[in-house]
């Protein structure tokens, strides 16, 4: 299995922060989230890993793993940058896609790599329970995720109605099979690139919106089911927050931090 973790982005809302590193590298309890998400790949023997950087990728080096470069870092978004790791998508080997931003337990990983689809989306059942501490409207910030019977993605990214059209919370974790990577790169190369979709231009498209499109021409994406086990740092506020609930004893309900 290959590995490409995301790590372009400026950050601009971690502030002050990553005034002199890319977010990946911001610490949540002494420790830089991505050293944090490499030690949970790497016990897992998942040791082919490349980031994508961009912003400060100088940065990046000396971590034990290929660093590639998105040089359009400040004008493009998630998905631009993952197809700067098109020579990491190998045919017939497996390929997990992470956000540079969010950590997760061997658990939610595990769950990630025992299913078994086309694509398979990490995807937290539990998610209500965690964004109720951290803010007083959770459906402002939750975005659609509908599952069918069999518990495949039908829908996700759009602006939830009401908590029925959230079935789960997307987290930047995505693993797809070997025998669809060339597939996967095809749609990408395939797409009309003069138009919008989901009010972005081809260069912004959001990652939810790649994959939507995937599902709309018959892609099965099943959703690897985990209960918390995981955080996205977006924010200083959210940064703070982590540490306040590290402190009071509250993180560990969701996530157990290891020193």
């Amino acid at each position: 299995m290959r590995v490409i973790i995301l790590a372009a982005g400026q950050g601009t809302r971690l502030r002050p922060f990553t005034d002199d590193r890319p977010k990946c590298l911001v610490e949540l309890n002494g420790r830089a989230l991505l050293h944090r998400q490499l030690d949970v790949l790497r016990a897992a023997g998942l040791t082919d890993i490349a980031l994508v950087g961009g912003y400060r990728a100088d940065c990046l080096e000396g971590q034990g793993v290929e660093v590639l470069h998105n040089p359009r870092f400040a004008e493009t978004n998630m998905v631009s940058t993952l197809f700067c790791a098109e020579e990491w998508m190998v045919e017939g080997e497996d390929l997990l896609i992470a956000y540079g931003d969010i950590i997760y337990t061997p658990s939610v990983l595990e769950s990630l790599l025992g299913t078994e689809a086309p694509l398979a989306i990490s995807i937290d059942r539990e998610w209500r329970r965690f964004w109720a501490i951290r803010m007083d409207n959770p459906l402002s910030d939750a975005e659609t995720l509908k599952l069918d019977d069999d518990n495949c993605i039908t829908e996700l990214g759009k602006k939830p109605k009401d908590y029925s059209e959230v079935q789960g919370q997307y987290m930047g974790l995505i693993k797809v099979r070997g025998d669809q990577v060339k597939a996967f790169r095809d749609a990408w190369h395939n797409l009309d690139r003069t138009i919008q979709r989901d009010g972005k231009d081809f260069d912004n498209m959001y990652m939810t919106t790649y994959l939507q499109h995937l599902i709309d021409t018959g892609w099965t994406a099943r959703a690897a089911f985990t209960d918390n086990g995981w955080l996205e740092v977006d924010t200083v506020d959210d940064l703070n927050q982590y540490h306040e609930m590290f402190k009071r004893g509250q993180l560990d309900t969701f996530i157990r931090l290891e020193d």
